[in-house]
């Protein structure tokens, strides 16, 4: 028996040669955190195997227009555009048919090769399952994620489908994936995503969901989006573009069931309000809003509850300086 070790492409959350699931609600920036993850790779700016040497993608989407959407998505996130592919399917007959699932996997597998292709980024992956498979049949889904998963082993190529939760509640963040439970089973690694309502700066929160190959305890990340413009041929016009503003003890799946539960618990919430107001009052009234959540977490309460708390207190936050600082004030 042969042992091998395990490669990443993006260290310790995605790994090289494996299907990745990205599971989150709609409108919360997915797709624009997949135009950053295909513009990292570009650079071989991801820390992983790819370090320093940049590689190809493939951009397979079914629900947006490459010209109106993604094109420019990926132009915003800073992506080497001459190596970013988009998947076209073309019939016996000379038309152009959608990417269907497992029917396509020798052909992806010829162009992966063919290319240089370090990522294959399926966005949504149920929209590429073939129409004749009921995706909410575990067996049946298994007969076209099976073959994909398969095709990252042998080329080497990492996959990323994205997903959707449905409104099922509970404390498994893999349970709430809209279809058969065959989605989170086949992937080894999935990276969810969440809206933390609490916070001051409208972000969002990426945190490992599952990881068969390595480390389930890693730091949630903080994401925001903000609006770009691009002039155009027809006149100037916007696309969305993810930063990653650093990491965040808040994980996805207490923001789900925060969400589920309609808010923190009063009694700690009002513990937090407390704390927050004293803490403000002997700083002057005014303190960075990292140097309070630091503080805060230290004296036991999770930076959603913070958020909650400042909020509750009507706390203002301004930011100042350069680099920008985000400072919390007692009205």
């Amino acid at each position: 028996m042969r042992l091998r070790p395990t490669y990443w492409l993006w260290d310790g959350r995605m790994p090289h040669g494996a299907l990745t699931l990205g599971p989150g609600r709609e409108g919360i920036g997915k797709s624009l955190f997949c135009s950053w993850l295909a513009a990292r790779v570009t650079h071989g700016e991801l820390p992983g195997v790819y370090h320093g040497r940049p590689m190809s993608v493939i951009y397979a989407a079914t629900e947006d227009s490459w010209e109106r959407t993604l094109a420019g998505r990926l132009i915003v996130a800073g992506a080497d555009m001459q190596r970013v592919y988009r998947v076209e399917v073309e019939h016996a007959t000379g038309t152009t048919v959608p990417l269907s699932l497992p029917r396509d996997c020798d052909d992806l597998a010829t162009e992966i090769t063919a290319h240089e292709v370090a990522l294959l980024i399926v966005d949504p992956l149920i929209s590429a399952v073939d129409a004749r498979i009921n995706v909410n049949q575990d067996r049946e889904l298994r007969g076209a994620l099976e073959p994909l998963a398969r095709l990252a082993d042998a080329s080497g190529c990492t996959i990323f489908g994205l997903a959707h939760f449905n409104k099922a509640t509970g404390t498994d963040v893999l349970s709430r994936i809209t279809g058969s439970r065959a989605f989170s089973a086949v992937a080894r690694a999935a990276i969810a995503f969440a809206r933390d309502t609490s916070a001051d700066d409208g972000s969002c929160v990426i945190s490992q969901a599952k990881n068969n190959l390595g480390r389930l305890d890693l730091p949630s990340l903080r994401y925001v989006v903000e609006s770009i413009t691009l002039d155009t041929e027809e006149g100037p016009a916007e696309w969305g573009r993810l930063t990653i503003t650093g990491e965040t003890d808040t994980h996805v799946e207490a923001l789900l069931n925060d969400a589920d539960n309609g808010g923190d618990d009063r009694t700690e919430r009002d513990a937090a309000e407390g704390w927050l107001s004293d803490y403000l009052t002997a700083n002057g009234g005014t303190a960075a809003s990292a140097d309070a959540k630091k503080a805060g977490r230290t004296a036991g309460f999770s930076e959603r509850t913070i958020e909650r708390a400042r909020r509750s207190l009507k706390v203002t936050a301004q930011a100042e300086g350069f680099p920008r600082r985000t400072f919390w004030s007692l009205p």
